[in-house]
């Protein structure tokens, strides 16, 4: 299985490609789309947009997933994610690929088995998982993959839930 996370923001948004072989998971991509802060909003928007959706086209995954929102303590900060996430939804949406939303103690969860790890704790876990030479960045690419890593986690028990108890 094909799963993308992505980290929207205004300035940098994150993604991580990965795949599932067998009992490995191998980083296929990752990286951020940047806009330049000089750049009005709905042009770094439509550019996250056209972006996301080129890589979209050229790796076609099966699923995606997102953070779930958070309450941020600066308004400006958290109305700029949001309208990133917004633009990083529908793109997935006209792609019709499946969503799934995480929130961060989640993604902590399935990665280190501890819901309140650090960031650190977890880029060393993502770099462990996917056999990488050195902890993946930047920070945005780095929680992508957390990301996409949780969702190939939760895909198993989706794969489970869907059999009742009698047919397992």
């Amino acid at each position: 299985m094909r799963v993308l996370g992505i980290d929207p923001g205004t300035a940098t948004t994150g993604y991580g490609l990965v795949e599932e072989h067998g009992d490995r998971i191998v980083a296929l991509r990752y990286g951020v789309i940047t806009t330049p802060a000089r750049w009005e909003l709905v042009h770094r928007l439509q550019e996250i947009y056209r972006q996301l959706r080129a890589l979209l086209s050229e790796w076609r995954p099966e699923s995606a997933a997102v953070e779930e929102i958070f309450f941020s303590k600066n308004a400006r900060t958290a109305l700029a994610v949001g309208q990133a996430r917004g633009v990083v939804l529908l793109a997935l949406a006209d792609a019709n690929i499946p969503v799934h939303e995480y929130k961060p103690s989640e993604v902590k969860e399935a990665v280190t088995g501890y819901g309140a790890a650090s960031k650190g704790q977890m880029q060393r876990m993502v770099q462990h998982l996917l056999g990488l030479e050195r902890v993946p960045g930047p920070d945005d690419a780095a929680d992508a993959l957390a990301l996409a890593i949780c969702d190939l986690h939760f895909s198993r028990w989706r794969v489970l839930s869907a059999y009742g108890k009698d047919d397992l």
